[in-house]
């Protein structure tokens, strides 16, 4: 019986928010998905995707020797402009229309409203940060507001304790005026209230005194103004991560604060480089220089960050790198794709753009399975949230997207069905089937929680859907046959 575990292992995940790290669940699944194999065939062939043919690579590996401009086994003109044109459509349907950008400044409005009614936080100032402010965002990105507390005009050192307090204070006031719904307050390392707005189903968070995280959005966005590719790299890394359930560090993968730092490196690492290394824009940590004077500590750090990447862009001797997207995409997997091979000696540092060896520096702690150095806060690490058997699946499908973006066995949507989500491809393929998905209005990320009910292709026939909601009801006989030994398993989650 022709049988690829490897290529059905994307599918039990689909269904799963979070795999059993020995593999119970998943081999429980198996034995059942080889029963409907065996009887079906044809029709699994279908709902699965086709083995890829395994690109041969060099074996010795070095971390800081540039990639070339294009993928060696990308060379198809007809492959190329596919993927050139699927990229395209997909950026069209995510970025943010101005609806999108009025909405978020209606419900900054209406929030600083509600701070203003509050006697305790008298003078305090509402910013937003975050993707919103970077410019990094999708129409259904959230939104991050900080309520920043006056502190004589110095940058605020408000505690923890008295975070948690101001966010009690806003949570009574916003539930009595009615403008949201789902508020929680989250006790993290940094207290968060979120919330979901009325206003177009936008997820929203909000921290007190978040200054040093408005500096990093404002970074982020200059250097957006560095190559406009950067930004659509961003967008298209975000929403496929999203839609290989690695973009969620509360289960052990990236934020997308690590995703933005793997796209800087790799621009950073083309060759010839796209990005300069940050220190060139701005050589202190940012963190430790965010002291004294508010006004003055932001103006130092913008006036150094302009005055740099002005001059990085009008260097008539810096080399230009004219990859297309597609190409710097497919090398990006490439990439990463030996991630885990290289995490246990270097860390990840697009302060200087280089791998770094982790015995360089006693920041760099060896205890995570990955570092990502936070270029702002240089002794923090952007990934720390990431589990040993997390980076596994993060290399896997970071290979499983190379290989299939070289492979020549692919249609337009069955590339889009690998880069975007179910939704969001069928937003490109069906534009006009399902009006709520396509209406811009709606900036609520489209739930994933009927996917096995619905065709994922045009060519779907009812035997394939069933087999779909089939392999659903295994997935739940299998966390029950599970249940004793694993309580906390989520089989279906929605990746707002």
């Amino acid at each position: 019986m022709r049988y690829n575990m490897n290529a059905l292992q994307p599918l039990v995940r689909r269904g799963s928010g979070k795999l059993i790290k020995d593999g119970t669940v998943c081999n429980h699944v198996a034995a059942e998905v080889k029963k409907i194999a065996g009887v079906c065939q044809y029709h699994v062939d279908k709902v699965v995707a086709p083995e890829q043919i395994v690109v041969s690579r060099g074996a010795g590996i070095d971390p800081n020797c540039s990639g070339t401009h294009s993928s060696s086994s990308y060379d198809t003109n007809g492959s190329r402009a596919l993927l050139e044109r699927c990229l395209k459509d997909i950026l069209k349907v995510i970025k943010p229309l101005g609806g999108d950008v009025t909405a978020r400044y209606t419900i900054i409005d209406d929030l600083r409203t509600v701070v203003g009614s509050i006697d305790s936080l008298k003078g305090a100032t509402v910013e937003p940060f975050g993707s919103f402010v970077s410019n990094l965002y999708t129409k259904w990105g959230d939104l991050d507001i900080s309520v920043e507390v006056p502190c004589d005009s110095l940058v605020s050192t408000t505690d923890r304790t008295d975070k948690q307090e101001y966010l009690r204070e806003i949570r009574k006031v916003l539930g009595r005026r009615g403008l949201v719904r789902d508020l929680r307050l989250l006790h993290a390392r940094i207290p968060l209230l979120i919330f979901e707005s009325n206003l177009q189903n936008i997820s929203c968070d909000i921290s007190i005194s978040n200054l040093l995280c408005q500096i990093k959005s404002k970074y982020l966005f200059w250097i957006t103004r560095i190559d406009e590719r950067f930004r659509d790299m961003v967008l298209l890394i975000k929403e496929w991560a999203k839609s290989q359930q690695i973009n969620d560090p509360k289960n052990g993968t990236l934020n997308s604060h690590s995703l933005c730092l793997l796209v800087i490196f790799h621009f950073q690492t083309c060759e010839p480089p796209i990005l300069p290394p940050l220190r060139e824009i701005y050589e202190g940590n940012i963190a430790n220089d965010l002291t004294g004077a508010r006004v003055i500590a932001e103006k130092t750090i913008q006036d150094t960050c302009t005055a740099n990447i002005e001059r990085i862009k009008t260097d008539s001797f810096r080399n230009v790198n004219r990859s297309s997207l597609c190409e710097l995409i497919v090398s990006f997997f490439q990439k990463f794709s030996k991630l885990n091979m290289l995490a246990s000696e270097y860390a990840i540092c697009t302060y200087t753009g280089r791998w770094e060896h982790r015995s360089n520096s006693t920041k760099w702690a060896n205890n995570y399975p990955l570092f990502i150095e936070d270029p702002f806060e240089h002794a923090d690490n952007t990934a720390r949230t990431v589990s040993v058997c997390e980076l596994s699946r993060i290399c896997e499908v970071f290979d499983k997207a190379y290989q299939g973006l070289v492979s020549t066995n692919h249609d337009r949507n069955s590339l889009l069905c690998s880069l975007v989500g179910h939704p969001v491809s069928t937003m490109i393929i069906s534009p006009h089937s399902n009006p709520e998905l396509f209406n811009r209005g709606a900036t609520r990320y489209p739930s994933f929680k009927n996917q096995y009910n619905k065709p994922q292709y045009e060519n779907d026939e009812p035997d394939v859907i069933a087999i779909r909601k089939e392999l659903q009801q295994l997935m739940y006989k299998a966390q029950a046959n599970t249940r004793n030994k694993y309580r906390s398993v989520r089989w279906l989650k929605d990746p707002r």
